[in-house]
């Protein structure tokens, strides 16, 4: 739930965009701030989250995040312009981030270095239920209701995820450091991710796939409802039909990383992205704007995408259990960071076609391919057998 709480907070109300332009009387790049703006505050919170998770515990930080959260929903509800929408997406980002950041921490907080990998793709199994069933239900919200009814059912979840973390979960950092939210102290652990390259690598190669999956996110709506001509509701069922892909490709995952070995699988979701983003972007330039050219080649993308994520996120977070609420918080700050200037350019490049979505999902797999084959690390060679028992050290020279 706790990850599931980002995607659906982007996912919801996508079929509201158009709708929320004409409401405020604006254009659609800057309706398509609110989805930027969202990253931004989602990536720069990250950040400090991390840190006073690893020195606090998570527990504590999460709800007051989530509270935060909920308040936001409410305020987005109720604003009178898109200048007052786009201030209080900030506000649900530096709240929203608080799941998923900390859902990563307290997995790796859990789970041995050779079965997080598994667990992370289980989880993005779980997550994605949010963008296949969250564009879907919005469809019809705004359909019945109107946009602000997906900022209502979100300042729900937000209380129901709340409630939950303060009865079900209990405090899962058991390394708390007292000198975590130390100024010196977290530039050192940052400094400490930043020179290590096995996690840059794989950060990378995890971002730049995220743009791409961004890249859909913030234009679907628009080439699909404005420019096809589908109707907000159907839009949500196409939606979820593509995010089928992503969770075929974490399940995909989840059942072949231990055999395989983790840089096999990146491998392997990477050449899947890139063979169906490419014909897309052909597609794109060649034909008239079509549902079946974007939703098929998508699916596809999004199966290569669900192989990649869960598995370079467990290779850049495997080596730092001492730090690992400030690991996963710079991953997210990278990730969300690129995929907001992503978002930025999509909607101010978009010419009605799908050229400008097509075009930055292809750019980012083929980036994050040229990045992996030129920086492939040596961390995790060979597949980690299904039986082994792996002991989970922690490097002195990786040790803050």
């Amino acid at each position: 739930m706790l990850v599931a709480l980002g995607p659906l907070s982007t996912d919801l109300y996508l079929p509201s965009l158009p709708a929320i332009g004409q409401s405020f009387e604006t254009d659609s790049g800057r309706v398509q701030l609110t989805l930027s703006v969202f990253l931004v505050g989602f990536a720069f919170s990250q950040l400090v989250y991390g840190p006073l998770s690893d020195r606090f515990g998570r527990r504590p930080v999460l709800l007051g995040g989530l509270a935060l959260y909920a308040v936001a929903s409410v305020l987005c509800m109720t604003v009178q312009t898109i200048e007052g929408l786009i201030a209080a997406r900030f506000l649900q980002a530096v709240g929203a981030c608080v799941g998923p950041v900390l859902g990563r921490a307290v997995a790796r907080d859990i789970f041995p270095r050779d079965r997080v990998a598994q667990v992370l793709s289980y989880m993005a199994m779980a997550m994605a239920l949010a963008p296949a069933l969250g564009p879907a239900l919005g469809g019809y919200l705004q359909v019945l209701f109107g946009w602000q009814a997906s900022f209502a059912i979100l300042a729900v979840c937000g209380l129901l995820a709340l409630f939950a973390v303060a009865v079900a979960l209990p405090e899962t950092n058991g390394r708390k450091d007292a000198s975590a939210t130390r100024p010196h102290r977290i530039l050192a652990n940052y400094r400490t991710l930043a020179g290590d390259s096995v996690y840059r690598s794989h950060v990378l190669t995890h971002a730049l796939v995220f743009c791409g999956l961004f890249a859909f996110i913030s234009g679907s709506s628009f080439v699909l409802i404005e420019t096809v001509g589908l109707s907000p509701d159907r839009f949500g069922i196409a939606f979820g039909v593509i995010v089928l892909g992503y969770i075929l490709g974490s399940f995909v995952s989840a059942r072949l990383t231990r055999r395989l070995g983790l840089e096999r699988m990146i491998l392997l979701g990477l050449s899947v992205a890139l063979a169906a983003a490419l014909p897309m972007a052909v597609l794109a330039f060649a034909a008239p704007p079509n549902a079946l050219a974007v939703i098929v080649p998508v699916a596809v993308f999004m199966a290569g995408a669900g192989m990649v994520l869960p598995n370079a996120m467990a290779a850049a977070l495997g080596p730092f259990p001492q730090m690992a609420g400030a690991a996963s918080a710079l991953l997210g700050f990278v990730q969300m960071s690129a995929a907001a200037g992503v978002g930025v350019l999509v909607g101010q490049l978009s010419d009605g076609s799908a050229r400008a979505m097509a075009v930055a999902i292809s750019l980012g797999c083929l980036l994050a391919l040229m990045n992996f084959l030129a920086t492939r690390s040596r961390a995790f060679p060979q597949p980690v057998p299904a039986d082994a028992e792996v002991q989970d050290p922690v490097p002195s020279s990786r040790a803050s």
